[in-house]
């Protein structure tokens, strides 16, 4: 199980899919072992991040009535679950059962106690804000990732993520400078982290949108550029990011 968390973290999303789903077979073969349900749930993240979002979406589905059964439905194991669910969502289009289930996911965490219900409800939340953005309810998401990241105070992976939703946030409300300083500091923090793979395409695309909205077209392009090349590499020609940086390219050349 840990080689697939490994892999998934390193970006070897294939590896890991592959790794945890052997887990998953292996221990499956122990009734009540609860690892085989939690290797499937790693699978189906790791399903998502190569841009097969309707099969992983389809193995959360599968899985969820186990983890309920196994852990109930109010332990982290599930919750997580849950929000890692939700997040497959907006790539189908299913904005608003995104947002409804990140908040209420987001919601249930809070009630909870220890570091890893603080972590899932802020990840809920981020969840939330980019269902919120895509609906173009840009000052509710600024809110809900303010609150996410006056929670979590870390200087780690997950700070770089909800910067990221903060300018995306910031940039539906033609905020672009203050996208833009948001996207620096993300990035100073990104640099810092040991396996960056990810954050890269991300990083990328919120600063090509604020400096396309500022009207630095060139400079737009080449970080749009810099973004599909990214996602494509990390995650496939199908997962949602390498989309986004895809049809903004297809925008800035159509101006």
């Amino acid at each position: 199980m840990r080689s697939a968390v490994t892999l998934y973290a390193t970006g070897r999303y294939a590896d890991a899919e592959s790794e945890a789903l052997a887990v998953a077979a292996t221990r499956s073969r122990r009734l009540g072992d609860a690892w085989a349900p939690i290797a499937l749930g790693i699978a189906a993240l790791a399903t998502s991040a190569q841009g097969r979002h309707a099969e992983a979406l389809a193995a959360y589905d599968k899985v969820m009535p186990v983890f309920e059964k196994t852990f109930g439905a109010d332990h982290i194991q599930t919750l997580k679950l849950r929000s890692d669910r939700a997040q497959t969502l907006p790539a189908l289009g299913r904005h608003a059962e995104c947002e409804a289930e990140c908040a209420a996911v987001a919601e249930a965490a809070a009630r909870g106690t220890g570091p890893e219900m603080r972590l899932t409800a802020a990840g809920a939340r981020n969840g939330l804000a980019f269902a919120l953005n895509a609906q173009g309810h840009h000052q509710q998401a600024e809110s809900v990732i303010r609150e996410a990241l006056a929670e979590h105070r870390d200087a780690d992976r997950f700070t770089v993520v909800l910067r990221l939703g903060l300018a995306r946030s910031l940039n539906g409300q033609a905020r672009h400078e203050e996208a833009l300083a948001e996207v620096e500091y993300a990035d100073r923090l990104y640099r810092t982290l040991e396996n960056r793979t990810s954050e890269s395409a991300a990083v990328d695309l919120a600063r090509a949108t604020a400096l396309l909205g500022l009207g630095r077209t060139a400079e737009a392009r080449s970080h749009a550029r810099a973004a599909h090349d990214a996602g494509l590499h990390a995650f496939g020609p199908d997962h949602r990011n390498t989309v986004e940086a895809r049809e903004l390219l297809e925008r800035i050349d159509a101006a």
